[in-house]
Parts: C-alpha cells; structure tokens; sequence
C-alpha cells in the first residue's frame, strides 16, 4: 500500500513540474535542453572555446573495454544472485 501511495504521488509531482514548466529558464530558448544548458547564455553559446576543454590522454577503447568489462562484471554477479534463488 505504502508502494502504491508513494509512485502516485511521485507521479503525480512529475506531471506537475512538466506541465508548470517548473525549472526552465524562459530567456534561454535551448528546448528541452534547457535544464542543463541554463548556465550559457543563447548569445554566447557559440564561443565557447573546445580547446580550453578538457583532454584525456586514455586511449577511447580502454573506456570501451572497461564499459565491457563492468557490464560482464554485472552480469557473472546477476548469475551468482540468481543461482542462489
């Protein structure tokens, strides 16, 4: 019961932050983006400067293998739980 009551609840928040807009800013016109661009002004988006980010120096495939390797984790841990059942 207490389950049921709490998702209604949740529920029925979420429809009223979406349908008040709760959260956007109105002078940022960046869409649905607008929750996590709201610190760039719309003016100076186009700036922002992509050398001054930052660079790792890891190689792209060792953050492939390593999303490899904790997905194969996960799923041996799900097996081990689901045999003790």
């Amino acid at each position: 019961m207490v389950t049921i009551i709490t998702v209604v609840i949740t529920i029925v928040i979420a429809l009223y932050i979406v349908f008040s807009h709760k959260g956007l800013v109105p002078e940022y016109d960046f869409g649905a983006g607008a929750y996590y661009y709201a610190d760039i002004p719309a003016d100076q988006y186009q700036e922002i400067d992509p050398d001054g980010a930052y660079q790792t120096s890891v190689p792209k495939w060792v953050f492939y293998a390593l999303f490899l390797a904790w997905g194969w984790l996960m799923w041996r841990l799900w097996c081990r739980i689901s045999r003790k059942d």
